[in-house]
């Protein structure tokens, strides 16, 4: 049982640390901090809107589009860079099935392009 108990020592040390450091930062950003709030800081901002009262109201859609859009091409882009480490490793199959993989992306970005799901005016 000791052993095992050492085997998580290091564990233990390491969330001790993070937790000190964790502590350390947050009271040095509450002692060490330029307070000086004013109007325009304090006003409710989100999503590249004004805040408005009724949640009913229109308003455009075209920024939550080009935001989802912007994920999932950033999603798929971004399995691109574990195939690019391991690249030197790969087989033939797993080469073109990447390729299958960006003609369905490219395929895909065209078909946003042409509809014109990326223009703003």
């Amino acid at each position: 049982m000791q052993q095992l108990l050492q085997e998580y020592l290091p564990i233990l040390i390491f969330l001790a640390m993070a937790t000190a450091l964790a502590l350390i930062l947050i009271v040095a950003a509450l002692v060490l901090a330029h307070r000086s709030p004013d109007p325009e800081k304090l006003s409710a901002y989100e999503c590249g809107f004004n805040a408005f009262d009724d949640a009913r109201m229109k308003f455009d859609v075209r920024f939550y589009l080009v935001s989802i859009l912007f994920i999932i091409f950033d999603l798929e882009v971004a399995f691109l860079f574990p195939w690019a480490v391991a690249f030197g490793g790969l087989s033939m199959v797993a080469f073109w099935s990447m390729m299958v993989f960006l003609g369905v992306l490219t395929v895909g970005f065209a078909y946003e392009w042409k509809k014109g799901a990326l223009e703003w005016a």
